[in-house]
């Protein structure tokens, strides 16, 4: 998965200091929705870095049906299923998601869920058209998420575009494209990573931008928050896939 935007880095270094959801619960919750919807549930909790997952019937139907857990936040048996192209649009969309969630007031960010469309192999050996919901659980701060819950099955509606935002509490719907992705970086920090990208050192950046090398060390920390990503070498790749850059 060499396009996968390194969600991990900026999930996992959160520090949560209360849930504001009994993990239990949400557990019972998503074995409940697998077995009403007929979809495969997926609970992924972000402070231990594990995931139970919930196959229900759509699991039979994607050959993953004793698929029951995982040691990682990242459900890897089904992403198999997805050629990387289509992985490559999950992920942009997920990435996506979370800078549409930067713009929006802490506390109506657990409003918010993510649906997207894909395409899988099935267990017949055919490719299937799913729906991906993804929610993010947030701590009783509503700043930090403790958990995602991920819910794969039939579409049961239509939606222009490969990816939407929906507000749960009004129904709107917003279609995230890449026409939003110029604006997850500021000015200066696409400055900071066309240089990077340039092959300049932080010390030859400061002084092309007079800026202090601190300063241009605190932009690169921002740039790969933003991005979710581990280096700089990954942050201009995809900068350069959301054309960014």
């Amino acid at each position: 998965m060499s396009n996968l935007p390194k969600l991990n880095q900026l999930l996992r270094s959160q520090i949560i200091e209360s849930d504001s959801i009994d993990a239990a619960q949400l557990l019972h919750y998503a074995e409940t929705v697998s077995r009403i919807e007929n979809v495969t549930a997926v609970v992924s909790d972000l402070r231990r870095g594990v995931s139970r997952i919930f196959p229900g019937k759509f699991g039979r139907i994607l050959d993953i049906g004793n698929y029951s857990e995982e040691d990682s936040i990242w459900e890897k048996a089904i992403l198999d299923l997805m050629t990387e192209e289509e992985r490559e649009e999950k992920y942009l969309a997920e990435l996506r998601f979370f800078n549409f969630l930067r713009h929006i007031s802490r506390h109506a960010r657990p409003d918010y869920y993510l649906v997207s469309r894909l395409r899988m192999k099935t267990a017949a050996g055919d490719t299937a058209d799913v729906i991906h919901r993804m929610y993010y659980i947030y701590a009783s701060d509503s700043e930090t998420i403790t958990h995602a819950l991920c819910l794969y099955g039939r579409s049961a509606f239509d939606f222009t575009g490969r990816s939407i935002v929906v507000n749960s509490l009004t129904g709107v719907s917003e279609e995230l494209t890449s026409s939003a992705d110029a604006s997850i970086l500021s000015r200066r920090e696409k400055q900071v990573l066309k240089l990077i990208d340039s092959g300049r050192k932080s010390h030859e950046i400061a002084a092309i931008l007079a800026i202090s090398k601190n300063t241009v060390s605190r932009h690169r920390q921002e740039i790969l928050a933003k991005l979710q990503v581990k280096n700089s070498m990954e942050a201009c790749r995809v900068a350069k896939t959301m054309k960014i850059i």
